[in-house]
């Protein structure tokens, strides 16, 4: 075959069948995310388009998310992911992309209004329960703010030329068409019952992103529909409803809620455990996909290990969290239930010495939770003798 005929072939492999994949119309967050990882290399989208054998208005289209990457077919989404590798892509992005469609199929789904507002299986908040990761590429297009799982951008990446967008920030009145369509889930959700409880769940946490004047209102009835469980009962799907609306709460400054669900909602075996295998989950700790809130009840603990997450509860260790409380108390429960993680590493013994003595000096906390400092910081000395 001729050069100029492999070329066209490859077009064709990489712009024809759009919709050989389950796909949402738009690619907002999943083309931006692109866009960083080839500036990261550096590339130009021309280039890129010519190593590619693809015209440049194809990656141009998949950068602003007038085409989705999501439409690709999947053996060539695959090829495109492994030559951005072997020109030096930064691996931990890539996964992301991934990601990325997950986090785009939410948005174009929230935000078509052909979809019945009564079918609440058809939502992908209805699937399974999403990771920080997946949750925090969605409010990018909310917020703006880059998420955490996404590094910064390395000193020697290229400044960009002209005015280009620097996130996939939706325009006001996709966000708020959004967010209406993302209460009226919730309430239709709730109305569902225990059916509808993971979607309620997932879709009441992203309504805190909204800036509306009436949120924090609308949150905390929401929350006033499923009461806070009792310490003694057993884990129910209103026990994650009620840690997701708590901790969502304190966007709003709204620290009592969270106190509240901290006291009543744990200290027994039962709400220790799940607030510990959800912790893990919501972290990427726990790769197994969960269709649904009950691998919570898990009393074992058996699909995550204590020592990643710890280290990665100890960086939430944070005075100007709105929910250090809850961060705290899930670090104290942690070493309650396995003593030996606190002399499994020297260097994150170190770290967590550290934060814990940041923590006694702030007056950011709680009560219970300066208890509970206290108490992580005598384990913290006993292990180091």
């Amino acid at each position: 075959m001729a050069p100029h005929d492999r070329s066209r072939s490859r077009t064709r492999t990489l712009t024809a069948g759009q919709g050989s994949r389950s796909c949402a119309a738009g690619g907002t967050v999943c083309g931006h995310l692109l866009k960083i990882i080839r500036e990261r290399i550096p590339l130009t989208q021309s280039r890129l388009a010519e190593e590619l054998g693809i015209d440049t208005t194809t990656v141009q289209g998949w950068e602003s998310g007038r085409r989705s990457l999501a439409a690709v077919p999947s053996t060539q989404f695959l090829r495109l992911k492994r030559h951005l590798l072997r020109r030096g892509a930064e691996a931990t992005l890539l996964p992301l992309l991934d990601l990325a469609i997950e986090a785009d199929s939410v948005i174009e789904y929230s935000l078509d209004a052909t979809h019945s507002i009564d079918d609440i299986t058809q939502h992908p908040l209805h699937s399974w329960v999403f990771t920080r990761a997946s949750t925090h590429l969605i409010t990018w297009a909310l917020t703006g703010e880059q998420p955490a799982v996404l590094p910064k951008a390395p000193a020697s990446t290229p400044r960009r030329r002209g005015p280009t967008p620097d996130s996939p920030l939706l325009p006001a009145p996709a966000r708020s068409a959004l967010f209406t369509h993302l209460r009226r889930t919730a309430e239709v959700a709730d109305r569902a019952g225990a059916h509808g409880s993971l979607l309620r769940r997932q879709a009441l946490y992203l309504c805190a992103y909204d800036t509306s004047d009436d949120t924090h209102s609308w949150l905390s009835d929401m929350r006033e529909r499923r009461p806070t469980p009792l310490r003694h009962a057993s884990w129910t799907p209103a026990w994650s409803d009620a840690t997701s609306v708590a901790t969502s709460l304190t966007r709003y400054g709204d620290v009592d809620t969270l106190q509240a669900f901290i006291e009543r909602g744990m200290g027994e075996d039962a709400g220790e455990m799940a607030n510990l295998n959800y912790w893990a989950h919501w972290l990427g700790l726990d790769p197994v996909p969960r269709v649904s809130d009950v691998f919570m009840s898990d009393i074992d603990g058996r699909s995550w290990e204590a020592l990643p997450l710890l280290r990665s509860l100890t960086d939430r260790l944070d005075p100007s969290l709105g929910a250090v409380d809850l961060n705290i108390h899930s670090v104290w429960a942690l070493i309650s239930s396995k003593p030996g993680v606190l002399s499994a590493d020297p260097t994150l013994h170190r770290e967590l010495a550290a934060r814990v003595g940041r923590l006694l000096d702030s007056r950011a906390i709680s009560r219970q939770a300066r208890r509970e400092v206290e108490n992580v910081h005598y384990g913290l000395r006993l292990s180091s003798r």
